[in-house]
């Protein structure tokens, strides 16, 4: 009995094993189409992508990969950066900040200028010139001392003849030849009338040319006591708008036989005086101003006069006017002399 009950089980096992098999074997067929059937689909979307996107962007290249865009992405990071920190040297700069680093030949870095003085001269004044030389501005490694020692730099300025290249024009570049003192405004023909534009011009210049604190403006026939004026501008670093001078007001005159007539005098109201500005022998803005002038220059209105012109300038910017008593050149203690 035994006996045929082992055998029966033997007999079972047998008789199962074929339809496990074959039945294993049809789920195996039909996974491996599903399988195949997916991964035919994915390929056929991705082609149809990679068709449109090419019909799109009318390219025969394929859109670009993960990487690139990681580089891109990457690039545009570090150019914002670099922008960031061009933004922040220049504004350092522009406060006076100099780098530790010094060049491979150890030379200290330049110092700053305090000021750059313009003296607007005109033809046939070279004994004027000649004058302020021996008496405050000094020639040759004298002036260069005052640039290197006291940051005060000193030029004569200058326009062309009407008629360029004349007997005139020659006689200021030999003497600039000679002395080395000059600027030269190329662009600028010299006449009385246009003083208010010549003054423009050099403080747009003076301001392109050298990264001063201040820049100042003196006729031809003022005196200056240079240390006397360092130690003044020296007293006003704080003031980042500053507009220096011997402030004044006075009457509009409106009649041209009258030696200051202004011809656009009917826009200073009823009473026809002037709005407070600098005297003309002397007066100084900072460095902020002169990049304002610089910039705005071709915009700018001038007057019969270049002081008021210069005033009218900063009525409507945020400008502290300083009255600077020791600027008016005809007062006692004065840092300038009129002669």
């Amino acid at each position: 009995m035994q006996r045929k009950g082992s055998n029966n089980r033997l007999s079972g096992v047998t008789y199962r094993s074929p339809i496990s098999t074959l039945m294993l074997s049809m789920f195996a067929t039909m996974a491996s189409f599903y399988v195949a059937g997916r991964l035919w689909q994915d390929a056929e979307n991705r082609v149809h992508l990679i068709k449109e996107l090419d019909r799109i962007t009318g390219k025969g290249k394929s859109a670009v990969s993960v990487d690139d865009t990681l580089k891109v992405i990457a690039c545009r990071e570090q150019q914002k950066k670099l922008s960031a920190l061009k933004m922040e040297l220049a504004a350092a700069k522009q406060e006076g900040f100099t780098s530790n680093l010094l060049p491979e030949t150890n030379r200290t870095p330049k110092k700053k200028p305090l000021v750059v003085i313009g003296v607007l001269t005109r033809f046939g004044r070279k004994n004027n010139r000649e004058a302020i030389r021996k008496a405050w501005m000094g020639t040759g490694a004298a002036l260069k001392k005052m640039e290197d020692q006291k940051g005060i730099i000193v030029r004569f300025v200058i326009g062309r003849s009407a008629n360029h290249g004349d007997s005139l024009d020659r006689g200021i570049d030999s003497e600039n030849k000679q002395m080395n003192d000059f600027i030269i405004l190329e662009n600028h023909v010299e006449a009385p009338e246009e003083l208010p534009k010549k003054t423009k011009l050099f403080f747009a210049h003076a301001s392109e040319r050298w990264d001063a604190e201040f820049y100042a403006k003196v006729h031809d026939d003022v005196y200056v006591n240079i240390d006397a004026l360092g130690n003044t501008l020296a007293a006003h670093l704080d003031k980042p708008r500053a507009y220096i001078g011997c402030m004044k007001s006075g009457e509009v005159f409106s009649e041209q036989s009258q030696k200051w007539y202004e011809p656009d005098w009917w826009k200073f109201g009823d009473r026809k005086t002037y709005f407070r500005h600098a005297s003309g022998e002397m007066f100084v803005i900072s460095q902020a101003l002169a990049k304002f002038i610089s910039i705005n220059k071709s915009n700018l209105r001038t007057y019969a006069h270049d002081d008021i012109s210069v005033g009218s300038w900063f009525i409507g910017l945020d400008v502290k006017h300083v009255d600077e008593r020791t600027f008016c050149c005809w007062s006692s203690g004065a840092v300038c002399a009129g002669v």
